[in-house]
């Protein structure tokens, strides 16, 4: 695709709100000494960001179903540089846990309806790729932010790095403004529409499948450090070089998974999830090499996220009608895959049965995806004559 101005517009707002999103995991310990509390206090703020996501997906996008879009992701964008500049100054743990709340109001609600006005911005066989490009934003962040964020509280102090981000809201905000065209918000939409299609049995499956998407991934990656620290006896560089390695590999699965979307959502969906199990149990395996774990690590992060744009697009077709509310609570059903995953690998942890058995749990839960994808195809596919007669 040719250089697009309003999708890169909206991939500039995917990636300060990555960035915002995935920062304070690696500031976490700068973040808890400098408030006076302990980590796992500190960490209930990245916890406060993620219920945040998934009470406001719904919440704003209901709220503001009939502001012009334009207008509602520059709002959006205001919450979330607002935000990071409460953030930025807060003097106290409690302030910091209100900015982080507010902060996070925005991420559902933009990447749902940044969603619904990428795929409207180019032709119908390129919406799946339109959607990727403004996810590329968060993949980039992901390869920038997670490394770069325990440098930047180290040498300037956590609170710098929330100031440079609200500046980037700054920044977004204009781009959004001088970027993208003004378009009104679609006739006939309303809340009670809205709801109606969260009624649908298809667009429960797609829920479901994102919610078990984004498990599969963070079963492992939640415990990426410990294994590659424990279980590949790896140094600090090496687990901050496969960080970048991964989310090198998420953008890659971005792009690709746009392109093959375009073509057919499912079929991208059976073989990425296909191959997301086989690489986690292959991970099972190589995990206690460094080499070998950094090729897989890589292959795996593009099987990750080749699956996030035709999850992306099945909630939006299955809601075709009135996709902004389904496309934003899929945002929500990605963090509530994350802290899924996150709890089903330290359970696995907790009994004792080590980092490859993670690995092997995570393998299970993209099987179960694939699972749905086959189950669902199965069960809307047409009759043959002879079965109708």
């Amino acid at each position: 695709m040719k250089i697009n101005f309003p999708l890169l517009a909206l991939a500039t707002g995917a990636f300060g709100i990555g960035i915002t999103e995935f920062a304070p995991m690696g500031l976490l310990p700068d973040m808890a000494e400098g408030l006076g509390v302990s980590i796992p206090a500190a960490g209930l703020l990245v916890s406060a960001y993620a219920l945040g996501v998934m009470l406001g997906a719904p919440l704003m996008t209901l709220t503001t179903a009939r502001m012009n879009r334009r207008t509602l992701l520059i709002g959006l964008m205001a919450i979330f540089t607002i935000g990071n500049f409460l953030s930025a100054i807060a003097g106290d743990y409690t302030t910091l846990m209100v900015a982080r709340v507010i902060t996070s109001l925005n991420h559902g609600a933009f990447f749902g309806v940044g969603s619904v006005v990428a795929a409207s911005l180019v032709a119908p066989e390129k919406r799946a790729s339109a959607v990727a490009a403004m996810f590329m934003g968060l993949t980039l962040a992901n390869v920038i932010g997670v490394p770069l964020a325990p440098w930047v509280g180290e040498t300037f102090g956590w609170r710098t790095a929330f100031g440079a981000i609200t500046i980037w809201g700054l920044i977004t905000m204009a781009a959004l403004r001088f970027a993208l065209p003004d378009i009104p918000r679609a006739e006939g939409g309303n809340m009670l529409a809205e709801l109606g299609v969260l009624k649908r049995r298809e667009v429960l499956v797609a829920l479901a499948l994102t919610a078990i998407g984004s498990a599969a991934m963070f079963t492992v990656f939640t415990y990426i450090a410990p294994i590659l620290t424990e279980a590949t006896g790896a140094g600090t560089l090496y687990v901050t070089a496969m960080l970048v390695i991964y989310g090198l590999g998420l953008t890659l699965g971005n792009w690709l998974g746009g392109i093959f979307a375009d073509r057919s959502i499912d079929r991208t969906l059976i073989v990425s999830l296909a191959g997301l199990a086989a690489l986690l149990l292959l991970f099972a395996v190589t995990m206690v090499s460094p080499i070998a774990a950094a090729v897989t690590i890589f292959a795996w992060g593009v099987a990750t996220f080749a699956i996030v744009p035709p999850l992306q697009m099945r909630v939006m077709e299955a809601a075709s009608d009135a996709p902004n509310l389904a496309s934003a609570v899929n945002i929500g059903a990605f963090n509530l895959g994350n802290a899924v995953g996150a709890a089903v690998g330290g359970g696995v942890i907790g009994l004792g049965l080590g980092f490859p058995a993670v690995s092997v749990a995570g393998a299970v839960m993209a099987v179960a995806g694939l699972a749905i994808v086959l189950a669902s195809r199965t069960r809307s596919a047409p009759l043959p004559v002879a079965a109708k007669a």
